[in-house]
């Protein structure tokens, strides 16, 4: 999105992809009405709902045995008021061809970045890549994801908030006529949400932190008997499952650098801010960052001039919203997450906070609105040069 925003401005831009294909699965498939509104003000949000998705309007979890409606979309004030689960690659496959109208926007995929070359005076200049060669340029986004090669080459200072948990993700296909939406369980020691994605469930299973390997010691069948004592209508989909392979684990970080940027390199998304999976908002908030990163030097790189001094407004546009975001994240792993996994919490009923929610419609609409817009969301300022 980045590449697209500067290269929409006139600025030469070239996106360097590791992979050959964007087909990894279990990545953030989570567009939210958020970023939805970022591609209407495109003119492209009709287009974009043309690709294969399903919509979520609210959000439900079963808690101590109850279930409770938390989130309802649908009073939003954007053009897309639901949660869009898009496979990542449909999404990233759509930006890049939107992006290659632009005649300044190169993509080039199978390009493993390395590390990052300096001038003598430590100013970054550009990156080396896997097969040796380098690429110079006057600004180098890191964009590389949370485990960022680039921000670890920069130096550049990281704070690490913790978190208490990882994540089993695996798909399990529906029963015919199975009809169940979106929504969470949470009992004594034991996590689970499943996303409806059509035709099949995808599931995440939330463990204690490092438990991964303590779980796959145990037998497979074993594994799924307790899925389905939890969770009863996956029993038809789990038979399918033949071995750990299918069973994919995410190691949770919830993390930020105190500093983004040095001069010639500025950090985004996950490279400056590892979010948790609460809430399904780590790929929204990189799509901000990227709108703001354009938003603020797009302009003034398309006219030549430099814009190290300009690179710290990014961090300072994006700290609240994402800081704000990780706190409300972070107050939620330790107050609910954690003591469940622990079973410290009985969780015989849902807690007050969930029950009045689930009683008061209208109060639905406040957790909502921090799921699907976030905090300071933004709209695109930065300049579109074919339109001159």
């Amino acid at each position: 999105m980045a590449g697209l925003l500067f290269a929409r401005a006139g600025v030469e831009t070239l996106v360097l992809e590791k992979h050959a294909d964007f087909l990894r699965d279990f990545r953030g498939d989570t567009v939210h009405p958020s970023t939805l509104e970022l591609f209407a003000q495109l003119g492209w949000l009709d287009e974009l709902l043309e690709l294969p998705h399903v919509r979520v309007d609210r959000i439900s979890a079963r808690v101590g045995g109850q279930f409770v409606q938390i989130a309802d979309f649908r009073h939003l004030p954007v053009p897309a008021p639901f949660i869009a689960m898009m496979p990542q690659w449909d999404l990233l496959d759509f930006i890049a061809r939107k992006a290659k109208a632009y005649p300044g926007f190169r993509l080039e995929m199978n390009r493993e970045v390395t590390s990052l070359t300096k001038q003598s005076n430590g100013q970054i200049s550009g990156v080396m890549l896997k097969n040796g060669n380098t690429v110079e340029a006057d600004l180098i986004i890191a964009a590389d994801g949370r485990g960022s090669v680039l921000r670890r080459a920069g130096e550049l200072p990281m704070e690490t908030l913790g978190a208490p948990m990882d994540v089993f993700w695996f798909r399990v296909e529906k029963a015919p006529g199975d009809d169940e939406e979106t929504f969470g369980v949470f009992e004594r020691g034991h996590i689970f949400i499943l996303i409806d994605r059509g035709d099949y469930w995808q599931c995440a299973y939330v463990i204690g932190k490092g438990g991964g390997d303590a779980v796959k010691a145990r037998e497979l069948d074993d594994f799924k008997t307790e899925m389905i004592a939890y969770l009863p209508i996956l029993e038809h989909g789990l038979a399918a499952i033949r071995s750990w392979d299918d069973i994919k684990l995410l190691s949770v970080s919830l993390d930020r650098l105190t500093r983004w940027h040095r001069p010639g390199l500025l950090a985004i998304g996950d490279a400056a801010h590892a979010m948790s999976p609460i809430g399904g908002v780590g790929i929204n908030l990189a799509v901000q960052d990227a709108v703001a990163a354009a938003n603020i030097l797009a302009a003034p790189m398309s006219r030549g001039e430099p814009v190290e001094h300009l690179l710290e407004k990014v961090q300072q546009r994006r700290w609240k919203p994402t800081s704000r975001i990780q706190q409300l994240q972070k107050f939620a792993q330790n107050t609910l997450i954690a003591p469940i996994l622990t079973g410290q919490s009985e969780v015989s009923k849902p807690p007050l906070p969930l029950r009045l929610i689930n009683r008061a419609p209208l109060l639905q609409r406040i957790p909502a609105r921090i799921i699907g817009l976030g905090f300071r969301r933004e709209k695109i300022d930065s300049p579109d040069a074919s339109a001159a």
